[in-house]
């Protein structure tokens, strides 16, 4: 037994005290730097406006517990109103994406389909050459998408890393399945929605997940192609009012129900628009993270 222990590779033995100790501090560091922007950004949402105007700033201790900011937010103004476009984009960009992913990664995975080397080029190619902020501005002007929610998702529709590492994990399905399925008389389509993806959650489930938080992150093609602020999404203003500190007093830009001016302070408004923004996030990524392993990081190393 004590050979066994011997013969192990360092990395294989158990860390020393001093060590673990180190590992440990280390993490705590970490976390720390995380958690505590997050402590700062929550608390400063949920204080009244004598906490904030006491702190001269973020909160760091509580004292007090208002909603205010919260009900300011939600009182029918644009903040409202990006939200609820914010969730459309990311509910229809990510079925829109997910489907023209997954068909295009089922027939470039298929050694006999149509135009299958010239495709699988032109999508890799995109991995060197992206189309430029002009061309792309232009096509989508041509299309008459200026100021149409589309604009928010067609030209974002497909990743191309999201369709090779979905393409690498349909190449290493037991083909012996499908063929089987060809012999009783089975379609492609019926191949691909009845024995491939129920075979596929795990990877189906992390490129959603993708895909959601891009579209629930993106404002850079709202800035290009939204001219109206009603249509804006969420991460649009939050830029406007968070990170270009605009003011956030005015009815037209929280709520009627305001009556002109905000009974929360504007600090504590912004931060609350944070807080909204990261809520989607932080709930459906512990959801699909037990996917990961099975699903990406299986499919682009067996790929």
């Amino acid at each position: 037994m004590s050979t066994l222990f011997k013969d192990r590779p360092v990395w294989a033995e158990r860390p020393s005290l001093p060590a673990r100790a180190a590992k440990n501090t280390t993490l705590a560091a970490i976390a720390a730097v995380i958690v505590l922007p997050l402590y700062v950004v929550i608390l400063t949402s949920v204080s009244p406006a004598s906490a904030v105007n006491d702190a001269g700033g973020l909160v760091l201790v509580p004292q007090g517990f208002s909603l205010q900011a919260y009900a300011d937010l939600f009182g029918g103004g644009v903040v409202t109103r990006a939200v609820l476009v914010s969730l459309g984009v990311t509910a229809v960009g990510t079925a829109v994406s997910l489907a023209a992913t997954v068909l295009a990664a089922y027939g470039l995975s298929q050694p006999g389909s149509l135009w299958h080397r010239p495709l699988l080029f032109a999508v890799l190619l995109t991995f060197l050459f992206a189309p430029g902020m002009i061309p792309l501005y232009l096509l989508v002007s041509d299309l008459g998408l200026i100021d149409s929610y589309w604009s928010l998702i067609l030209p974002t529709a497909v990743n191309a890393f999201n369709l090779v590492v979905m393409r690498a994990f349909f190449m290493n399905l037991p083909g012996e399945i499908a063929d089987s399925a060809r012999v009783d008389g089975a379609n492609e389509w019926t191949i691909l929605t009845r024995l491939v993806l129920p075979m596929s959650k795990g990877v189906t489930a992390v490129v959603g997940l993708f895909y959601a938080v891009g579209y629930w992150n993106a404002f850079f093609n709202a800035i290009l192609y939204i001219n109206d602020n009603a249509k804006w999404p969420l991460q649009l203003v939050l830029r406007q009012y968070v990170q270009q500190g605009q003011q956030l007093s005015s009815s037209s830009v929280i709520g009627n129900a305001v009556q002109g001016t905000a009974s929360a302070p504007n600090l504590a408004i912004q931060m609350a628009i944070v807080v909204v923004a990261l809520v989607p996030v932080t709930f459906i990524y512990p959801l699909v993270q037990k996917h990961f392993t099975k699903g990406v990081i299986i499919g682009a190393v067996k790929g």
